[in-house]
């Protein structure tokens, strides 16, 4: 009885001296905003304890915008940060990040979206229309470029209104002040339930090869939290390969993070979840595409070397 007495207290001490490393370490992720199909598998997470498993505690902040993201990455508000495939080109600039993970590849969350009465039927009646896009320097920008481009009217066919949130640009299109606007998908699925407008160009059908959304670790979280940083992905990636498993319960926490109906939730699902990337590997392909974007949009003067702005070190083995 006295051995098992002492032996209990001795495991009960070790237990005692061990909660340090069994901490959970707090990793601050940034997202654009949130709501949208493509960050849920970070809500995803958190719900069905993916997080937890992986030894982490996940605060998740929301931001108005991938510009913000990039800022509270810089002034270290964040560890890590949700951003489009076209803010690389802040890290070419020398923002101290590295892209550590591509996450969406093509860009199915993304539509532009007109009045249901609109005198547009087809994208070939966009030229000299003004369409609103969410800021300067974004991935609604680079996309409704692209989309001129490929309409044959160069980059500047399509005028380009930077008007910031959805409902904003929603508010605009109502009052007939834009002509459309390119949005997350979700946006244009509410209109088509309404009645009141219709999806005019599915982005994700167009342009193929790229990578649309990217996760980005601060230099000095990578640096000093490798294994943290190794934690997160891991959990990422488990969410993604959970919600292709598991459709209905995926459908209702889209139902209730992005404050939709559950028919618009389902349409999410059935339409955007082929654009996870499941390994968060860089195609050299998307890359050379994201390049010509930074020259495109005037962010650079040149296409820069790719792969030394990302890194796969901290990613799941694909063994």
């Amino acid at each position: 009885m006295l051995y098992r007495s002492r032996l209990a207290a001795a495991i009960a001490f070790g237990l005692t001296l061990s909660q340090p490393a069994l901490a959970q370490v707090k990793v601050r992720v940034g997202q654009p905003q949130a709501g949208t199909v493509q960050f849920v598998p970070l809500q995803v997470a958190s719900e069905v304890g993916i997080f937890k498993r992986q030894g982490i505690a996940v605060e998740v902040i929301s931001f108005a915008g991938g510009p913000r993201v990039q800022q509270a990455l810089a002034a270290d508000s964040i560890d890590v940060g949700i951003g489009s495939g076209p803010e690389l080109a802040f890290v070419a600039k020398g923002a101290p990040e590295i892209a550590v993970a591509a996450i969406a590849d093509a860009p199915y969350s993304v539509i532009l979206a007109v009045l249901r009465d609109s005198p547009i039927k087809t994208a070939e009646d966009l030229k000299g229309k003004t369409i609103s896009i969410s800021s300067k320097g974004s991935l609604t920008e680079w996309l409704g470029r692209e989309l001129s481009r490929q309409l044959g009217w160069g980059a500047s066919g399509i005028t380009l209104a930077p008007l910031g949130s959805t409902a904003a640009q929603m508010a605009a299109l109502k009052t007939r002040q834009i002509d459309g606007m390119i949005v997350e998908a979700n946006a244009g699925y509410r209109l088509e339930e309404d009645g009141s407008g219709r999806v005019l160009v599915q982005f994700g059908d167009r342009i193929k090869n790229f990578h649309s959304y990217i996760l980005y670790a601060r230099h000095g979280f990578a640096q000093t939290n490798p294994d943290a940083l190794r934690a997160f992905l891991a959990a990422w990636f488990e969410s993604v390969d959970y919600m292709r498993e598991h459709r209905a319960a995926t459908v209702e926490v889209v139902r209730r993070t992005a404050e939709v109906s559950q028919a618009i939730a389902a349409r999410d699902y059935d339409e955007l979840m082929g654009m996870f990337n499941r390994t968060g590997r860089f195609d050299s392909r998307a890359l050379s595409e994201l390049a010509r974007s930074f020259v495109d949009m005037g962010r650079l003067p040149h296409a820069p070397d790719m792969r030394a702005l990302v890194s796969e070190q901290y990613l799941p083995s694909t063994k």
